[in-house]
């Protein structure tokens, strides 16, 4: 069993991780589509000036992100924030702030939303990114909710062969697996994953 600290790995510039949390409760955090076109509006404004995304999945009551933190990041010099961790520790805690406070105003609830501390591993190799984009996109699938996870409609599975504009390095992921049609069919596959313990807190 992977220690706990794996999971609460400290942000580095310039490297991968996959971030991930779930509502205390274990209740939907999503409850209405438009639920989750504003929790990635969100997670772009605030987090956008410190990662780039690589890959994510937005389920019932949990998220998954893959993530790269920028090579440099601006210190807030109006506050104690002075290493990366802080920066970005910070951005998603304004996240999690953010798409709470407008959720529970929404479903008349009140309280935390989120667990804390949110869950983040260091991608520290090749196979685990692999692995880990694959993970990511076939989590709707691995749950029960869809017959096959390329139809879900909140991954960036769909996104990532789209040839519109995006913030989403798209066009990284499909060098990464070596083309569109190698990332389609790497996808196509079923791939037995290594069992992941996310360490979620009960």
């Amino acid at each position: 069993m992977a220690k706990k600290e794996h999971y609460i790995a400290k942000f580095e510039l310039g490297k991968f991780y996959h971030v991930y949390n779930r509502t205390v409760d274990r209740k939907p955090m999503f409850t209405m589509d438009k639920n989750y076109g504003f929790f990635l509006q969100r997670a772009d404004f605030y987090l956008s000036p410190v990662l780039e995304v690589y890959a994510w999945c937005l389920m019932n009551n949990h998220f998954h992100l893959l993530v790269r933190i920028l090579e440099s990041l601006t210190f807030e010099k109006s506050t104690t924030l002075d290493d990366p961790h802080k920066i970005v520790s910070h951005s998603f805690g304004k996240l999690f702030q953010s798409y709470a406070m407008a959720f529970n105003n929404q479903e008349g609830r009140i309280g935390s939303l989120f667990q804390n501390p949110f869950k983040r591993a260091l991608i520290d190799n090749d196979k685990y990114f692999t692995n880990m984009v694959y993970y990511i996109h076939s989590n709707p699938q691995t749950h029960g909710f869809v017959d096959d996870f390329r139809t879900y409609p909140w991954s960036s599975y769909g996104r990532i062969i789209d040839a519109r504009p995006s913030k989403l390095k798209k066009d990284q992921v499909l060098d990464w697996f070596g083309g569109k049609d190698k990332y389609i069919d790497y996808h196509a596959e079923k791939h037995k994953l290594p069992k992941l313990n996310l360490f979620f807190d009960d």
